[in-house]
């Protein structure tokens, strides 16, 4: 099936976030947020939790979430977000979450927010493509063993374009840089689903979140396009 026109309405768009060991929250839980006000105005626009297993997760600060599926349910879904957080560390060597992304189907979104850009860059999904992460260290990335976010990913990830808009679409590949672009990416997402600009906005105002929306809302970057390996 041939992807829709970015401007073309995708009916019932779903969302399917996925949540594993150590995420963090505000990336996972932000553009959930995004999607929860949304339905106020489109009730057919769907988010959920997606993880390994069905059983539950605790993410950073022991904030424990229960996934709504699992892999091997193989729910249907127009966007898969991976989140970020120390958790990715290991997320970038777990085998059954790269064969669950190898197995959506090509008309399925890749997004990511903060170090969840990692996992595709581990994966050779970001060769040849542009993409973003965190740009801000904390305390031990600014160490004098550690290592910015978006530089680990440049190192991760060489064949990448690295970019330091708030969110960088590329394609069927989305990422955003920053513990909360998570509701850029939450906004973006809505455009990609086909929703014009005074939907979107109005989902910003409901949550009082418009002057943020209006001083990030330019700072996307649309990449060229390329075929992901």
């Amino acid at each position: 099936m041939g992807r829709k026109r970015r401007d073309e309405r995708i009916d019932g768009f779903r969302l399917g976030i996925y949540v594993f060991k150590d995420a963090e929250i505000v990336d996972f839980a932000a553009p959930y947020g995004v999607f929860s006000v949304a339905r106020r105005y489109d009730p057919e626009l769907d988010v959920f939790l997606v993880a390994e297993a069905m059983r539950p997760v605790q993410a950073q600060a022991g904030f424990t979430v229960m996934p709504n599926y699992s892999f091997n349910d193989a729910p249907a879904m127009d966007a898969f977000l991976i989140p970020g957080g120390f958790g990715t560390r290991q997320e970038m060597h777990n085998r059954r979450l790269h064969e669950f992304v190898r197995s959506l189907p090509e008309e399925t979104l890749l997004t990511s927010v903060c170090t969840g850009s990692w996992v595709y860059g581990k994966m050779g999904l970001l060769d040849g493509l542009t993409a973003t992460n965190r740009k801000e260290p904390d305390n031990a990335e600014r160490s004098a063993n550690g290592k910015v976010p978006i530089d680990r990913l440049a190192e991760i990830a060489p064949a990448c374009r690295i970019s330091r808009a708030r969110v960088v679409d590329a394609g069927r590949i989305v990422t955003a840089g920053g513990i909360a672009s998570g509701m850029e990416m939450g906004f973006h997402l809505l455009r990609r689903a086909g929703y014009d600009e005074h939907f979107v906005s109005e989902v910003a105002r409901t949550m009082e979140y418009a002057e943020a929306y209006e001083l990030y809302r330019e700072d996307v970057e649309l990449a060229a396009q390329g075929s992901p390996a």
